[in-house]
């Protein structure tokens, strides 16, 4: 039989056999709680597995610029013999082109091979002029449908009995192009890429080719002989002067004619270039209405402009491809971006025709 005192003594012992039980029980609730917040940080795990993954970067570029494309643009490109008389200026559409080059015409003045590939836009484009040999060479260096108004006897010749791929308005393409009542004949004369795409596809030319390719790096050249972020081409006549001046922010050289902005009447931006080069050619009149024939073959000294530089350099040709600028027996890089060749003669002196500092 219990005493009183065993009968304490059990109590207390049941008391803390209950405190341990609930002690225990709380125990398993606070982890079972931890544990129900760790589903939420798999849950982020499983979130971040699924998320989609970044758009790849197109690693696609244009032959002729170098600059990126979303998509590849295969289709022939395009030379323009655009007019570059004072009454043609502003000319429409040039700040689309790939490739500008200016040659010397009969009579002191210039004219430009505008070369699209890589733009689609539906601008006008023009004044459009008549064409002549060398022009023809530097158009057909790039694989590209020839398109202009006219020509020299010689020049047609080529075109005519030569197998060429050209649209004239004169001859074989007039439907293509249109006159601009605002302006005044013949500075007043255009197309644009749509309708001369279709007048090629209309007489069964190539739509697609293998495009010549120029080399292209962020550097550009890389190593320059000084800077030049002023330039000052001549030709023939004094009075026609063409000068870059390079704009830092940029990165490019902003061109002008007699020290007035060139302008793009589509959308009043000044032409610019990543790549400026000058090069020297040997230049021959042929008849009195001063006609000229341009060696484009045998190669010779040049200068190539890059962000505020120059460099000294050559220009070499290996026969219908396209013109390359040396340096020691090496093509020069390009900066990726539009670039504007300009053929100046070697009479009296290559130098003479260019200023630069």
């Amino acid at each position: 039989m219990m005493t009183k005192r065993a009968h304490q003594i059990a109590a207390l012992l049941l008391a803390a056999a209950l405190g341990l039980t609930a002690c225990g029980s709380g125990g398993k609730d606070e982890q079972s709680t931890s544990t129900v917040t760790e589903p939420t940080t798999d849950t982020q795990t499983e979130t971040d597995l699924t998320a989609e993954p970044p758009a790849p970067v197109s690693t696609l570029t244009a032959a002729l610029t170098g600059l990126p494309l979303e998509q590849e643009q295969k289709q022939r490109p395009i030379a323009v013999s655009v007019n570059n008389f004072k009454a043609a200026r502003p000319q429409s559409g040039l700040t689309q082109a790939d490739i500008v080059w200016e040659v010397l015409a009969e009579g002191g003045i210039t004219r430009l091979i505008a070369v699209f590939q890589s733009s689609s836009f539906t601008d006008p484009i023009g004044p459009i002029r008549s064409i002549r040999p060398y022009l023809i060479d530097i158009a057909e260096s790039y694989h590209s449908v020839i398109v202009h108004a006219g020509a020299s006897t010689d020049a047609y010749d080529l075109l005519q009995h030569h197998n060429k791929d050209y649209l004239d308005e004169i001859t074989n393409a007039g439907p293509y192009y249109w006159r601009d009542n605002t302006r005044k004949a013949p500075h007043n004369l255009y197309s644009d890429l749509t309708k001369m795409r279709a007048g090629a596809e209309k007489k069964n030319y190539a739509s697609e080719v293998t495009i010549p390719t120029l080399p292209f790096s962020a550097e550009g050249a890389g190593t320059y002989d000084g800077p030049a972020t002023n330039i000052d081409i001549t030709f023939l006549l004094e009075d026609y002067k063409v000068s870059y001046a390079y704009d830092a922010a940029k990165g490019v050289y902003l061109r002008s004619i007699n020290d007035e902005p060139h302008i793009d009447k589509n959308n009043d931006e000044q032409l610019s270039a990543a790549n400026v080069v000058v090069l020297g050619a040997d230049h021959k009149t042929l008849d009195d209405y001063g006609r000229l024939s341009v060696n484009l073959t045998s190669g010779g000294k040049a200068v190539l402009f890059q962000n505020g530089q120059a460099v000294a350099c050559e220009w070499t040709r290996q026969g219908s491809d396209l013109i390359r600028i040396t340096k020691d027996g090496k093509e020069l890089s390009m900066l990726p971006g539009h670039t504007y060749y300009h053929i100046v003669p070697n009479n009296p002196t290559f130098e003479k025709h260019l200023v630069y500092g």
